[in-house]
Formats: C-alpha cells, structure tokens, sequence
C-alpha cells in the first residue's frame, strides 16, 4: 500500500525504501529478507518512521539484535524491542517537513547529474554510433566504417592500473576521509580512512563492476571496494577518459546473464575516431561530468547536514 515503509533485514540490514505516491508501481513483492511497516495514521506519520529508521538511534539500538557472521541478519521478531520516540502528531509533521527539505535538495540534484550524463551520452550516441558527427556529410563510410577511423578491441587499449588495498564492504564506515567505490548501485559504497587504499592516480578512471556491469566515472580519488570491480584506463592518448566511459556504457553485456562480465568487455570491438573529434567530444562531456562531481559533493554536505539534525530533531534537542 501507498506510504507502507520497506527495509531489508539480511545481507545489508537497514536500507529502507519508502512507498510513495512518485513509485510508479501499483505494487510491489518483497523476499523474506525484507519487512514492510505499515503505520496507523492518527498516531504515528509515516514519513517520521522512515527517518527513524534512518537514523543512528535505530541503528545502534539495532546492532546488538543481529545475528550471522557471513550474512547478517535482523530477526523481525526483535523489531518489537525498538524504541520508537513518539512526539505529539504535529510535531512529528514538522520534523518530517524539515527532513524532507534536505531529501528534495538531494532529489533534485539526483535528477540534474541524470540529466547531465544522459546529454553527453546522447551526444555520443549521436556522433559515435549513428555517425552523425560534424563533418559527416564529407566523410565516406566503408563498411560502417568512418574514413580516418580504426576500430579496435577494447582488451588492448586498457593500460594496467596499480591499486591500493582492496575495502571490504564489512570494512566501510558511514563517514571518512576517502570515498569507496564498488559495482553497487549507489556510487559512493561507504568511507574509509585506510591512506593504503588510496587511489589518486592516475585520474579519472572508470570503474567496472564485473558482476553488476555498472560502469562509474570517478575524477577524485578513491578506494576501491573488494566485490569484484576493474579499474579501466586508456593506454592510448588516441582517447581520453571520458570517451572511454561513454563507449564502455554502450556496450550491451546483458545476455550474458550472471557471470565475469569483464572478460566479455575485453572482447568487444569500439572506434577510434579521429582525434579532433575526440578532444571536441571529451571537451564537452568532460565539463558535464565536472558538473555532477560538484552536485554529488553537494548532496554529501547535505546528507551530512541532515543527518546531523536528524538525532537533535528526534530527541527534541531542536524544537519546532
């Protein structure tokens, strides 16, 4: 139902997910990994239950109930010894309207860095695989291939990067002075403070999950996360980082189904265009992906903001 809560309770405990009116889904399944919370109205807002649930008060009263050394688990029948603080009603509206202040910021950014990488992925759809690139109304075409272009397997032009150790997902702590990049969906996995995982060169470097086939364009550095990830460089001033990354990401992997996808991104063959066009196109897309560096930097102060509020707000340190 519309405004239930969901939160998985094996593997990775405590992600939530909040069942509002903008999933475009009139239902959804869950597996027995995961709990749905349904408040009842007149006491309790639901929206106030997700930041709840968020917070460090949930989640240290939560990390003696675990059980399991290879997957944890949260045993649902614990959740009843949760205590939940219980603000009048309206209070609790107030709290979730300041909360959710900082989480539309966040949205909006989200959706602004969508829309940067899908102009430059559009803009290289446009000129690298349909061929419409400046100047190819004079350029002959033999065999689908552009005059002046080569085309290459990608195994070849990948340049051997050394890496730091290796984070374990175990290992990742909520805050820290280096940002951990794995295959997983969202882009920064979790911190650490190890300097010997530190990646800083050379950079950007594009990040392959050979699981997850999630492609990541990072240009700060980093520590890698230790779940199967590639760390992809272009041995060849012929094409540049950001070239690299977009004709990575149109590569279709997904029939092969679940296995080491990265021997199978090896194999494909890609262009090499002329390197005009190149630094043209790297020019462009290397100033949208500086764009959503600086918006992901802003939703982290603003993850950070929020959640330093969030415990003073449910505690009723902050009054509003």
């Amino acid at each position: 139902m519309r405004h239930d809560l969901v939160m998985t309770t094996r593997g990775t405990i405590g992600n939530v997910a909040y069942y509002d009116d903008n999933v475009p889904y009139e239902n959804v399944r869950i597996n027995s990994g995961m709990v749905i919370f349904r408040v009842d109205p007149s006491g309790l807002h639901p929206k106030f239950l997700y930041h709840f649930l968020r917070s460090p008060d949930f989640i240290g009263q939560t990390i003696s109930m675990r059980t399991g050394v290879a997957q944890p688990q949260f045993p649902i029948r614990d959740i009843r010894r949760v205590e939940l603080p219980t603000p009048d009603l309206p209070i609790q509206g107030r709290i979730v309207s300041v909360l959710s202040t900082y989480d539309d910021l966040i949205e909006n950014n989200r959706r602004r860095m969508a829309l940067l990488e899908d102009a430059a992925r559009q803009l290289y759809r446009e000129w690298f695989v349909r061929l419409r690139f400046p100047g190819h109304e004079h350029t002959h075409i033999t065999n689908g291939v552009p005059e002046g272009w080569v085309r290459a397997k990608v195994g070849p032009l990948l340049f051997k990067v050394s890496r730091g150790e290796k984070v374990k997902k175990d290992d990742y702590e909520p805050n820290g002075a280096i940002p951990c990049v794995d295959q997983g969906s969202e882009f920064i996995g979790g911190y650490t403070n190890d300097q010997e995982a530190l990646i800083d060169q050379p950079l950007p470097i594009i990040v392959f999950g050979d699981h997850t086939r999630i492609l990541k364009f990072v240009n700060f550095p980093f520590a890698c996360g230790a779940d199967g990830t590639q760390l992809i460089y272009p041995n060849t001033p012929k094409i540049s980082p950001e070239y690299f990354y977009f004709t990575l990401k149109a590569i279709d992997l997904a029939n092969y189904f679940y296995a080491r996808h990265f021997k199978f991104l090896k194999d494909h063959e890609v262009y090499i265009p002329p390197q005009p066009l190149v630094r043209e196109f790297t020019r462009i897309a290397a100033t949208c992906l500086e764009q959503i560096k600086v918006l992901r930097s802003e939703n982290d102060k603003l993850r950070a903001a929020r959640d330093l509020l969030l415990p003073r707000l449910m505690s009723g340190e902050i009054v509003v």
